[in-house]
């Protein structure tokens, strides 16, 4: 096995390490926030993945996540205690009665014209599984039409930012269904098993710990399997991969699927962590930040997409907290920014990369003179 694969399993081990003994040094406070922190870096994950390795620059992610969340947030809505109590049959948003027409049947199967679209999330595992199925169910319509019409590059991005604005429109105006601006609050826990995850606990942090640790396993292995490296083919050129009897849609398709699936997993964790939905998810500036998070990790990089979305969010979070920087800390983090792209094109990942690779290089060196000698 060659030396930089020693550092790179090294610096997996050590990331892993450190999420998984944060419960020793953190409260329960800072747990809770750790957990969104981990969440973002799944995004960071998923954004590599798709950008780093299929080459397909999504600037909609933020639909996949807003999907995900919106699954799981309708499930947790209707286990609240305020849906509980309504006093129907069966649980009901309070929502849905603020903007119910005077005299209507207060049930969930009639209450407004789309409310029974909610009746399977009484269940919380029908949740659960949508919370995927969705987003990969979008992602492969949409990818499936996208690479088989041929389309690339700018395109794709142009037609992600289209998508997830107008489905952000069409969350918000449908009020009386989704809530509107105000999203879904006053969410019930997540119960598995009759264990009901606490958002502050332990076993909610190792929730996500653990999530995290097996998407950035998996991905490593898929990114190193043989579908990854024809993906990686196509990336790097596509019409010899055409050539070459490879289905490019079809790979282009199932990256982007993956992506989707990893993404809405994010934002079902988000919402046990946060206990809000919210259609700020499907924003485009959330979107944009993703993929701002990938490139200063490294977008060529998992693990590197993965610190650097927790890094980025994490000093955000610090310095909006100051005083001092309370007003400008965006522009600090853009300046950050800036200073990234501009000094290390390929993220801290490919600075860490660089040492890497003079240290083998130079150890290499040593050893054959040592050999000669």
């Amino acid at each position: 096995m060659l030396k930089h694969d020693h550092l790179r399993i090294a610096a997996y081990a050590i990331f892993i390490v450190t999420v998984l003994s944060l419960p020793v040094f953190f409260d329960e406070f800072w747990l809770n926030r750790a957990s969104k922190y981990l969440v973002y870096g799944m995004l960071g994950i998923a954004i590599s993945l798709c950008w780093g390795y299929a080459g397909i620059l999504n600037l909609g992610q933020g639909l996949f996540f807003g999907a995900g969340a919106y699954m799981l947030g309708m499930s947790l809505k209707l286990a609240s205690p305020t849906s509980l109590q309504q006093g129907g049959a069966g649980p009901v948003p309070d929502f849905m009665l603020w903007n119910a027409e005077p005299g209507a049947v207060t049930d969930l199967c009639c209450i407004n014209s789309g409310s029974y679209l909610w009746l399977p999330f009484q269940s919380q595992a029908f949740g659960f599984i949508m919370a995927i199925v969705l987003p990969v169910l979008l992602a492969f319509i949409l990818g499936s039409v996208m690479f088989r019409k041929g389309v690339s590059g700018v395109f794709i991005s142009i037609i992600t930012l289209a998508l997830v604005l107008l489905v952000r429109l069409l969350v918000v105006d449908a009020q009386a269904l989704t809530g509107g601006f105000n999203g879904l609050t006053d969410l019930g826990g997540l119960t598995f098993g009759g264990y009901e995850f606490d958002p502050y606990s332990v076993a909610t942090y190792y929730l996500a710990a653990v999530s995290l640790i097996l998407i950035l396993l998996g991905t490593r292995l898929l990114v190193n399997s043989r579908a990854g490296l024809v993906m990686q083919g196509i990336r790097d050129d596509e019409n010899r991969a055409k050539y070459l009897g490879f289905d490019a849609a079809a790979y282009q398709t199932f990256f982007f699927c993956v992506s989707a699936a990893i993404s809405g997993f994010a934002g079902l964790l988000y919402v046990v962590t946060s206990e809000f939905v919210s259609p700020t998810f499907m924003d485009l500036a959330f979107s944009i930040s993703m993929v701002i998070w990938a490139a200063v990790g490294g977008r060529g990089s998992l693990l590197g997409a993965c610190i650097g979305a927790i890094v980025i969010n994490m000093l955000g979070a610090t310095i909006s907290e100051s005083e001092v920087f309370v007003e400008s800390w965006q522009a600090i983090v853009g300046l950050f920014f800036v200073l990234v792209v501009l000094f290390m094109p390929n993220g801290m990942a490919g600075v860490v990369h660089g040492w890497c690779r003079r240290l083998t290089t130079k150890s290499s060196k040593s050893e054959i003179g040592g050999q000669l000698q």
